[in-house]
Parts: C-alpha cells; sequence; structure tokens
C-alpha cells in the first residue's frame, strides 16, 4: 500500500470534516448496523451495505433500498460509469 502525503493526508482531513460527508458517513454506518442486526452481513466479511437508490438520489435507508454486495463489486461499477462523478455532470 501506497503512503499518502502529508498533503494528501491534509486534503482528506479537510474533506471528511465537512458537514455533508459526516452526514452521509453516519447514514452509511446506520444502514451497515441495520444489516449487521438483521443477520444480513458480519463484521469483517469483505461485504458492503450498498443502497439501490444513492442516499444523494434521495434513497432511504430502509431494507428494501439495501442490498449487500462485495466490496470489489460496490467500488467496482464506478470505473464503468466514470462521468458519473465529475464536476460539470449533467
Amino acid at each position: 500500500m501506497v503512503k499518502s502525503s502529508k498533503k494528501e493526508l491534509a486534503t482528506k482531513a479537510k474533506y471528511n470534516a465537512r458537514a455533508d460527508v459526516k452526514k452521509k458517513r453516519a447514514a452509511t454506518n446506520k444502514s451497515r448496523r441495520q444489516a449487521e442486526a438483521a443477520g444480513r452481513v458480519k463484521k469483517g466479511d469483505g461485504k458492503h451495505v450498498d443502497h439501490k437508490v444513492p442516499l444523494d438520489a434521495g434513497g432511504s435507508n430502509t431494507t428494501a433500498n439495501t442490498r449487500v454486495v462485495s466490496a470489489k463489486a460496490n467500488k467496482g461499477w464506478r470505473g464503468k460509469k466514470p462521468g458519473m462523478y465529475t464536476k460539470g455532470k449533467t
């Protein structure tokens, strides 16, 4: 694993301190806890709780809107849709 520079770490810390990022992280963590309580995932299993309709697009944390997928599948779809998270998206 490549070590991050001090500049990169400072940028990440600044990003993670933003109120909107904290709110999204709290919602994602809540959905993970709900899935753990329901027995759908276990701590350290390498699975992600994915939102069918993203929280940014008005999705919720209900069980109907979440699914358990592998970490690779959850992170890998971004490579197939590179324009989705760029500035000035339509």
